[in-house]
């Protein structure tokens, strides 16, 4: 994966700049080692491969050198994929990235996993922002460094319902592993 995410990385210099809220689409090959013992895609691998396509689209947009210079870097909180059909070895496929919208805290992702034009597998991630120095990066200043967000950007009313449900007590709350 390392070398995948290298190989991106170099890619998304050179690749199409985009807007902050466009579509990102990051195409892709289903390798031998990102296959599980039934000969298709791991499903682990799929979220490995979601955070590149992420990388991608904060890259292009131009998103990634304004975090790099206010020295804030991106964290999953949540994340959840459903699988329709399976990826194997040797095909193509686009993973299609875009930012739903932001809550009081963060920022939710949309990421389809795409084969000629059809959904494979789609996630849904809750992201948050930290600073290197300590602390987090709150939603206004966020949209304070992105600029005008645009007013067709909302979250769907589940999907904030499920970062709420999904989420764990703050790192700085008790978190007992209790079973009930």
């Amino acid at each position: 994966m390392i070398f995948r995410t290298f190989l991106h990385s170099i890619i998304s210099r050179f690749g199409p700049r985009l807007g902050h809220y466009d579509v990102a689409r990051t195409r892709f090959r289903v390798l031998p080692t990102d296959l599980d013992i039934l000969r298709h895609m791991n499903n682990g691998v799929y979220l490995s491969i979601a955070d590149i396509g992420r990388f991608d689209m904060l890259d292009r947009s131009g998103v990634w050198a304004i975090f790099t210079a206010r020295g804030w870097y991106p964290v999953v909180a949540s994340e959840t994929i459903t699988f329709r059909k399976s990826l194997t070895l040797g095909q193509r496929f686009t993973v299609e990235s875009r930012v739903l919208g932001f809550d009081d805290k963060a920022v939710f992702v949309e990421q389809r996993f795409v084969v000629h034009g059809e959904i494979y597998a789609q996630a849904f991630i809750k992201g948050r922002f930290l600073k290197k120095t300590g602390g987090t990066v709150s939603i206004a200043e966020l949209l304070d460094a992105l600029g005008v967000v645009p007013t067709e950007l909302t979250v769907p009313t589940w999907i904030e319902r499920w970062g709420a449900d999904a989420a764990l007590p703050p790192t700085r709350a008790a978190a007992p592993s209790v079973w009930e």
